[in-house]
């Protein structure tokens, strides 16, 4: 059986699983993560629950079975059962490594206070942020260990103008592309369009949707 991080390295480089409508069921990568991931026409769902659960309650849902892994009767069941909760399903995009040196200057700091180092503590592993005039950027590893980033644009810089819609957050993410030497991963809520546009005019492409489950008070 692949695990987790098989199916992602593969999708990183555009292998992906079959579309043939059905679902995969792998182990968790860790305590931490449990979750699903949609790919077209196929989903695999994470979990240390018992695989006949997770067939038998998406047939339950008696919806179209290329959503069933998305629908809300599996995920508040998945829930349910777990005991963990969930933000939102996400789009999934991922990009290349880039060579050469980042587009603008970026510092990195290791300030365990800073609001963006806490919140990515919780949930990525080897957590690294770099902070440059009007926003933060942020990478971990997150879900079987692939490497993902987020970031984050203030409403306005150090020298007080606002930065927004002047094209910083496509920069970060650009960035992000050359401080790296694997694929990089991004979640973004498809509703947050500002941020949909940014990561793909930056190159990163979209693979798929996420569902990550969390244990309570993470």
């Amino acid at each position: 059986m692949e695990s987790l991080r098989d199916i992602l390295d593969a999708a990183a480089l555009g292998v992906f699983p079959p579309p043939d409508g059905g679902t995969t069921v792998v182990p968790q990568p860790s305590p931490r993560d449990a979750g699903v991931l949609a790919f077209t026409a196929h989903s695999v769902v994470f979990t240390d629950e018992d695989p006949d659960w997770v067939y038998e309650t998406l047939a339950a849902a008696e919806c179209d079975p290329l959503a069933a892994s998305m629908n809300p009767r599996f995920l508040a069941a998945f829930m349910e059962r777990t005991g963990r909760t969930s933000e939102t399903i996400d789009a999934m995009l991922v990009a290349s490594p880039l060579p050469g040196e980042p587009p603008l200057p970026l510092k990195e700091i290791e300030d365990a206070g800073h609001p963006r180092v806490g919140y990515a503590r919780r949930r990525r592993d080897d957590v690294r942020v770099w902070t440059t005039d009007g926003g933060v950027l942020t990478t971990g590893r997150g879900i079987a260990g692939r490497l993902e980033v987020s970031v984050e644009v203030y409403e306005r810089s150090a020298r007080g103008p606002v930065v927004r819609h002047r094209g910083l957050g496509r920069a970060l993410v650009t960035a992000a592309r050359h401080l790296v030497a694997e694929p990089l991963w991004a979640q973004i809520a498809p509703g947050n369009a500002r941020s949909m546009r940014a990561f793909q005019s930056a190159g990163y492409l979209i693979v798929g949707s996420e569902a990550l489950l969390q244990c309570q008070g993470s």
